[in-house]
Parts: C-alpha cells; sequence; structure tokens
C-alpha cells in the first residue's frame, strides 16, 4: 500500500478505510460501533473470514467481504485482527508479506501478547493490542488498548478516537490487558448470571419472567449509570440503600451467605488467570 492514502485518511482528506481479519461477533460489534457513531462508513469496511457464514453480518451493515486476508491488508491501512486466538499466528504468516509501514495492526485476540504479535510480523510493523467486550456492539464497550514497540502516540490517538465510539476505551500497560479480559471481556458473563439470578428470585415470588428481567436489567443499567455520574465507590451507593432493618440488609446477609463476592473475586481471577495461559506467562 502507498503512503499517500494513509496519510490523507489521517487528515480528513481521504475516507478511513477499515479492515476485519476474522469477521466473528466482535469484530462485528467493533464494525457495528463504528457506522453507527459515523467514524467509518460501512462501504469503507471490507471483512475477510474463510466462510461466508460470518460474513453474512457484515454484508447485512452493507460492508465489503472477501475470503482474501491479504485483500484486506491491500485495501485498507487500519485493519484489526479478530480471530481465534490460536488461528492468530497462522493468518499473521499468511499476511505479513503485504505488511508495509503505512498499516496500523490492530490485534482483539485473547491472551496474544503485543511481543508475540511483533515476532509474526514484519520489523517495524506498528502493531496495538485491544481488549474489547460485546456491549461494543450497542456502543457502551469498556475497552483498554496498549501500544507495541513502533506504535506511536499519533496511532494510539487515532484508534482510542475510533473506539470511542464503541464505549470507554483507555491506554494502560499491556500487563492490564489479560486482567481486563477476566474483569469485563468475561465480566460481561459473570453480569448476566447475575441479572438472571436477580430475575429468577422475583420469579419464585410470583412475578411474571418477562417483566422480572426487564426490571433486572434496567437496575443493572440504572445502578451503572449512577456510580458513573456520581463517581461514588460502590459501597457508599449500597450504604446509601440500606437503611437500619430495612429489607436490604437482610438481602445483602443472604448475599454474604451465599458467598456471592468471594465467588465474584474467584471468577475474575480464574478469567485472567486463564487469559494468562493463553499468553504462555
Amino acid at each position: 500500500m502507498a503512503a499517500a492514502p494513509a496519510a490523507a485518511a489521517g487528515q480528513g482528506m481521504d475516507p478511513l478505510r477499515v479492515g476485519f481479519v476474522g469477521a466473528g461477533r466482535m469484530a462485528e460489534a467493533i464494525a457495528q460501533g463504528f457506522i453507527r457513531a459515523g467514524k467509518v462508513e460501512a462501504q469503507h469496511v471490507l471483512a475477510s473470514a474463510p466462510t461466508d457464514s460470518n460474513l453474512s453480518h457484515f454484508q447485512a451493515l452493507g460492508c465489503r467481504t472477501t475470503h482474501s486476508n491479504q485483500e484486506v491488508l491491500q485495501n485498507c491501512f487500519l485493519v484489526f485482527f479478530a480471530t481465534k486466538p490460536h488461528v492468530l499466528p497462522a493468518v499473521l504468516a499468511e499476511v505479513a508479506p503485504v505488511v508495509t509501514a503505512e498499516h496500523i495492526l490492530v490485534s482483539v485476540a485473547a491472551g496474544v501478547s503485543l511481543s508475540t504479535l511483533e515476532e509474526l510480523l514484519p520489523p517495524t510493523a506498528r502493531v496495538l493490542r485491544v481488549s474489547p467486550n460485546l456491549p461494543c456492539m450497542v456502543q457502551e464497550g469498556a475497552m483498554v488498548m496498549a501500544r507495541g514497540r513502533h506504535a506511536g502516540s499519533s496511532e494510539a490517538k487515532l484508534l482510542q478516537t475510533l473506539l470511542e465510539a464503541c464505549g470507554q476505551c483507555e491506554e494502560v500497560p499491556e500487563a492490564h490487558v489479560d486482567i481486563h479480559t477476566g474483569l469485563s471481556g468475561s465480566g460481561v458473563a459473570f453480569v448476566c448470571a447475575f441479572s438472571e439470578a436477580l430475575a429468577e428470585g422475583a420469579i419464585k415470588m410470583g412475578m411474571p419472567g418477562g417483566l422480572a428481567h426487564r426490571i433486572a436489567a434496567q437496575t443493572l443499567l440504572g445502578t451503572a449509570k449512577m456510580l458513573q455520574q456520581k463517581g461514588q465507590h460502590p459501597a457508599q451507593l449500597r450504604t446509601d440503600v440500606c437503611t437500619p432493618g430495612g429489607t436490604t440488609i437482610y438481602g445483602l446477609h443472604a448475599l454474604e451467605q451465599g458467598g456471592l463476592r468471594a465467588a465474584t473475586m474467584s471468577a475474575v481471577e480464574a478469567a485472567t488467570c486463564r487469559a494468562r495461559e493463553l499468553s504462555g506467562k
């Protein structure tokens, strides 16, 4: 790829063309966030995958698709690698011959370190690593990013600006990326399990299922907004809800008896340790 298109895209003179190698749920979530926020036009997104099953989701968004990973890099200077972690080394080896100094390469594969990425790519490749989560699909993602050795502040700023279309994005040391996977990547499932349990408690007490699940989800959403907007520690908000001898303290006692706090901490620890295992750390 010539230098001119990439430079022009950075200056807003030419449309930003974004590629996705791998077209699963996370790639779709990020692409959908970019398109919904107006950061990238759907026609300027190109996604590749071995089969049509995942590509159909990109086609529904109005994106272009291909079965050639190299074609993505030949047409896009900002490329997200969203394959399964065990597949990524072979994919990087395949595309390495067409990587240029103009490319910004972003991995969203859990557990694949920056050093591994850089070993598999040309020596001066500009590489960043992002840990996203599924709520990127509704522009409420919680993401962190880390830079490789040759990615500068301009590349980081471009990526962060784009990803903020999908939610919150913060730059962190790479050591925090695997922890983020345990906290927020896997945490989506933990929160869903809690939301399901909340609703099932209400169902047990006689509330219709649909209503219980809607109220549980809204309770989580409202609580999260209060924590963000007020900047309070969760313990303070919890204390505000509790009145002496009231319903909440009785319920909290039951949660403590069930080991909710310890179980949740252990879940984050287990998911983080698994991410580190995948990294070979």
